[in-house]
């Protein structure tokens, strides 16, 4: 799907229709088909395969500089399902006279900006609006890391009181998430720093800086920063906790078998005396009347005493 949209006077966010397209205006394209790549192309000289590149979930963060326009990736968090979390490239592209933005699928961080949620947001100051994106991603991963901080506190006290596998199995795709995004705030730290190096390079006039631009990408540095140590001091309490909890698996399982071989143990005795008494040889008060009752209390007490030496013992 391809929109467009561009501030009007009243620095109040429209659309504009692809055949009303002005300078400053803003294209959004959202899963486009190739007939709507091929479109783009048309209307800003972008090639298709640059277009595609930027569909491919397994891109890298990166920046191109052409001739005709700057290409830029940068990594966006993205929710996949409960508990599970990943990076999906989104592609930014700044021509002479629009900017464009291209992704696989509908992008939350694009949506902060289609519901007007930045007042200095404006389509046609093109360097800023690259870098109101940059930060707005670093503000979605770090809103996201606290949402698994979160997460991690609830299962612990899940685990505290009954440890299962669907237990481990959320903290391993927690684990996986704060992997991906680990990598994704790496990737757009080179790309942050590379916009940075190129504020006074005369390279590319179509990446032009003032200094409150230059001021703001220091700030989406930092953030991103910020948010870079977040996910490693996450990823490795979410490592103890995974070693604590296997120690903790191994200790129950200790004490599960050690109380089923004392159980065994008990259960041995009574057998054993009743065994005795059922051989066919002459055996001790087989001629007593009471016989029976003293072969039962006989296996009642050997039980009892070493159910007793079991229990000082610990092993119960």
């Amino acid at each position: 799907m391809i929109q467009a949209y561009k501030h009007n006077e009243n620095h109040v966010l429209s659309a504009v229709p692809l055949e009303q397209l002005e300078k400053g205006s803003w294209i959004n394209a959202a899963a486009p088909t190739l007939e709507e790549l091929v479109r783009i192309n048309e209307l800003t000289g972008i090639p298709v395969d640059s277009l595609q590149t930027a569909l491919d979930r397994e891109e890298r963060s990166h920046v191109e500089l052409e001739d005709d326009y700057i290409f830029v990736v940068v990594n966006t968090p993205v929710v996949l399902e409960t508990d599970a979390y990943d990076a999906l490239p989104l592609g930014i592209f700044i021509t002479r006279q629009y900017f464009i933005t291209v992704c696989l699928e509908p992008n939350t961080v694009i949506q902060k900006f289609l519901n007007n949620s930045f007042t200095s947001f404006q389509t046609y100051k093109k360097t800023r609006f690259l870098f109101q994106i940059l930060s707005q991603a670093s503000s979605s991963f770090l809103y996201f890391l606290q949402q698994i901080y979160k997460q991690t506190d609830v299962i612990e006290t899940q685990v505290r009181k009954s440890l299962q596998n669907k237990e481990l199995f959320r903290m391993l795709e927690l684990q996986k998430s704060l992997t991906y995004f680990n990598f994704a705030l790496h990737a757009n730290e080179n790309v942050m720093e590379r916009l940075m190096r190129l504020r006074n390079s005369p390279l590319h006039s179509l990446l032009k800086m003032y200094e409150e631009d230059e001021d703001l990408l220091e700030d989406v540095i930092i953030e991103n920063k910020q948010a870079l140590e977040m996910a490693e001091i996450y990823t490795n309490i979410l490592m103890s906790m995974m070693d604590s909890f296997s120690s903790i698996i191994s200790n129950r399982l200790s004490q599960i078998m050690k109380f089923l071989t004392s159980v065994t143990i008990i259960l041995a005795i009574p057998t054993l005396i009743y065994s005795l008494w059922g051989i066919n040889v002459p055996v001790p008060f087989e001629e007593s009347p009471f016989g029976f009752v003293g072969v039962i209390l006989i296996g009642i007490l050997l039980t009892l005493v070493v159910t007793f030496i079991l229990w000082r013992k610990d092993m119960l």
